[in-house]
């Protein structure tokens, strides 16, 4: 598994593992099938690992947390994330959560960006993920919290890595616009791209990746699958596409994609792995999953061989600029 070290934060293996399905994202997961996902990672050579508070209230950190215990703790590297805190909740506690995660709903998710609240939250993902440091911390959607999240939240978050206490500093977020701001304005290091740049969404090219390399900000690109659409080999018909079902104009799209890379002897999903890691900018690629055999499936993926040829017939045929 390669590495590449950005300017500012630590060494990143190339594949990364995103643990929100940790967290019951959909349907339940058995703290086995974690243990087994970060076991095949660590056998394929995976050596980032990213979760957060949001994630199944806590379960994914805490699930995590185990599958790591006994692993040497200068070999991994561990993203997590602050922002929603996690806030006692008895009164819903007879119920599900509502977010997406099929946990008991015994906390709610509070927006919080001051110093007192990603200093607490911070030290219940610690507590969680049984670790006395995190490498990388992540304002975690922060959209409609501008004011807050480039103010308090990225001093606190720069007071802490100048302190040792994390290692580096940014926001993951799905749109590209804001983290380019973050990048122009404030002192961040690693910045997450979920979804933004793949082989059907490719506005970061225009403005944030070139101002990234300019000023040494890595890249950490997730959602590279646009929520499915690109996971098979051939769309499905009701692939999803960002959370919702796929309109039929992207459907269409992405399988003239796939017949390409079919031309060429890949998957959609080979090169939808592969695409973003071309560029400079990009550091790591995260891809989640929930059981040893969808780890092992990305991992094939990331280790496909992609022609060049694809990418200029892509090119050529108007499917990527």
């Amino acid at each position: 598994m390669r590495r590449r070290t950005p300017e500012r934060g630590p060494a990143l293996t190339e594949l990364g593992l995103g643990a929100a399905q940790f967290g019951n994202l959909y349907r339940e997961t058995s703290d086995a099938e974690s243990q087994a996902a970060v076991d095949a990672a660590w056998e394929r050579g995976i050596r980032y690992f990213d979760t957060a508070p949001h994630y199944g209230l806590g379960l994914s950190e805490r699930r995590l947390g185990a599958a790591l215990a006994g692993r040497p703790r200068d070999e991994y590297v561990v993203s997590t994330k602050v922002g929603r805190m996690l806030v006692p909740s008895p009164e819903t506690a007879d119920r599900l959560d509502d977010g997406g995660f099929v946990v008991p709903a015994t906390t709610r998710r509070e927006w919080d960006f001051s110093r007192d609240g990603i200093l607490r939250s911070l030290e219940g993902s610690l507590e969680r993920l049984g670790l006395d440091r995190v490498d990388i911390v992540y304002l975690h959607d922060p959209d409609d919290h501008w004011s807050a999240a480039s103010t308090t939240g990225i001093d606190t978050l720069v007071e802490l890595r100048d302190e040792g206490v994390i290692g580096a500093i940014g926001a993951g977020m799905n749109q590209s616009e804001m983290i380019a701001r973050f990048i122009r304005e404030c002192d961040v290091d690693l910045m997450m791209l979920a979804g933004r740049f793949t082989l059907l969404e490719h506005g970061a090219l225009a403005e944030l990746l070139p101002l990234a390399l300019e000023r040494g900000v890595g890249i950490v690109a997730a959602g590279v699958y646009n929520s499915g659409l690109l996971g098979a080999p051939r769309p499905r018909p009701d692939a999803m596409f960002d959370y919702r079902p796929a309109p039929p104009e992207l459907i269409a799209r992405a399988t003239a994609i796939a017949e390409v890379c079919e031309r060429f002897g890949v998957t959609l999903p080979d090169a939808a792995v592969a695409y973003p890691l071309r560029h400079p900018a990009v550091v790591s690629v995260v891809l989640g999953a929930r059981s040893a055999a969808q780890v092992n499936g990305n991992a094939e993926r990331y280790g496909t061989v992609i022609p060049d040829g694809l990418w200029d017939a892509l090119r050529e045929t108007g499917l990527l600029p």
